[in-house]
């Protein structure tokens, strides 16, 4: 029996209808009263491929850009015409201003609810497509975070033949702060222990996605999930049938370690092992975790989000009232 939904224009024109409805009930929609220190972005590769400043200086202002490379080597790159064309086409696609304003934005959330927090340095770099699938990484002990601008540089793009499809999907400039948000809700989140029952891996990643909700309230929902448009509005659409798959076949609290790698890693698409599978979004355990935890907020709106934090899976669960209903 096929129980998912195709998406169709009526029930996407429902879904745009409902979120611009609830738009004004968003509970992470806060006046940050403090923002955060101010954000510094410094462009690394448009110094080292600038030839009019002297290898010296270069390494003495990033003494930890180098890294093994020999002097010799790192003089030829500087000078490679390949990897300079590369890093123009890359770093042209991003509004640094755009970039600067929404990063003090995300930063001042963050300070709201962690008044501890401060504004990292951030740096732009081209690693030539050598760190595409893993492009901003941050360094807490400096308060650094590293963003490749090639690993932005859009679905389809030349450079990223050989790239499978679906890393792609979130390769755009409009992903950069919904990934550099993610990185600082997963280190709000402490680590839970192995061997977790699904249910906790779902609420684990859904404690993830909530704070993505509270450090980025204005932004669409699509990009904190690293889903485009279509993927979300799929998950939408059959988020009471994904639900009633897991319950059917007592998925909910398994201990199976493959049920990660159906629904929580990254992938093309969900595994439910039926015809669907190709048409479904992917890491749906992640979206229907966010579901639940929503859903607790729901009933108990007055949480505050460092309790809801500290709660365990199953309190969050049987207190979150979630059962999303299957459309007749």
């Amino acid at each position: 029996m096929k129980i998912f939904r195709i998406i169709t224009l009526s029930s996407i024109l429902v879904l745009t209808l409902n979120s611009c409805k609830k738009e004004g009930e968003n509970l992470w929609k806060v006046e940050v009263k403090e923002t955060a220190e101010k954000v510094e972005i410094t462009d690394i590769s448009k110094e080292f491929y600038n030839q009019n400043v002297p290898l010296d200086q270069f390494k003495a202002k990033f003494p930890w850009f180098q890294g093994t490379v020999s002097d010799e080597d790192f003089v030829k790159r500087r000078a490679d015409a390949e990897e300079i064309k590369i890093y123009k086409e890359a770093i042209a696609k991003i509004d640094q201003n755009k970039l600067q304003r929404e990063l003090q934005d995300l930063f001042s959330h963050i300070k709201h609810y962690f008044p501890k927090f401060k504004s990292p340095k951030v740096y732009l770099f081209s690693s030539v497509l050598q760190m595409v699938q893993d492009p901003i990484f941050y360094e807490p002990k400096e308060n650094l975070v590293f963003i490749d601008i090639t690993g932005f540089m859009g679905e389809n793009n030349a450079n990223y033949k050989g790239l499978e499809l679906y890393f792609q999907k979130s390769m755009n400039p409009q992903n950069i702060v919904p990934k550099v948000s993610q990185i600082f809700a997963e280190n709000s989140v402490a680590a839970s222990p192995d061997h977790q029952k699904f249910v906790d891996q779902m609420i684990l990643n859904g404690k993830i996605m909530i704070l993505q909700d509270a450090f980025l309230p204005d932004f669409p929902d699509h990009l904190k999930m690293n889903y485009t448009q279509k993927q979300y509005e799929w998950a939408v659409a059959n988020e009471a049938n994904i639900w009633n798959y897991f319950v059917e076949n007592n998925l909910i609290f398994g201990d199976d370690p493959r049920l990660v790698d159906r629904f929580i890693s990254p992938g093309p698409f969900s595994k439910f092992y039926t015809e669907i599978d190709n048409e479904s979004s992917p890491q749906i355990g992640i979206f229907t975790g966010w579901q639940i935890c929503k859903s607790y907020f729901k009933e108990k709106p007055d949480t505050k989000l460092q309790d809801f934090l500290k709660m365990d899976a199953t309190t969050i669960f049987n207190q979150s009232g979630y059962k999303p209903k299957l459309e007749e």
